[in-house]
């Protein structure tokens, strides 16, 4: 979605979602108000990950990225902020989308933990049988 110069896209993982606005600049990520260094710290992984798709359409010094993002953990969020940057580059270059497609970028991660049954400990482990 397009508004005020910048493009808007929402990126989703586990419970974590992330609100990504993309104009144009020269590469800076805000995360939550901090750097991206500031935000994932020595979590280097994580950053790559974050940057992936940038890197992947040759667009890192060409957009500044704010992000506000909420629930899960550093993981969750830095895969939501990967979606939700994947997302606004399609939105903003259509293009773009035979490149981030196969990579497996538009794809919302659907995997989430699995509820609690009653009867069982957790979602799937059982009390110890006795047969006396």
């Amino acid at each position: 979605m397009k508004m005020h110069g910048r493009i808007y896209a929402t990126g989703k993982r586990k419970t974590a979602v992330a609100k990504v606005w993309l104009k144009n600049g020269s590469g800076n990520i805000t995360i939550n108000g901090k750097t991206l260094d500031e935000f994932l710290g020595g979590r280097e992984a994580l950053k790559l990950r974050v940057i992936w798709p940038l890197k992947l359409t040759k667009q890192e010094n060409n957009f500044d990225i704010e992000v506000k993002t909420f629930g899960g953990g550093f993981a969750a969020q830095a895969d939501a902020i990967k979606h939700g940057i994947s997302k606004a580059l399609v939105e903003y270059a259509p293009e773009l989308r035979s490149i981030l497609k196969p990579a497996g970028l538009l794809t919302r991660d659907a995997r989430v933990v699995e509820r609690k049954k009653y009867g069982k400990k957790k979602a799937r482990k059982s009390p110890q049988f006795s047969k006396r």
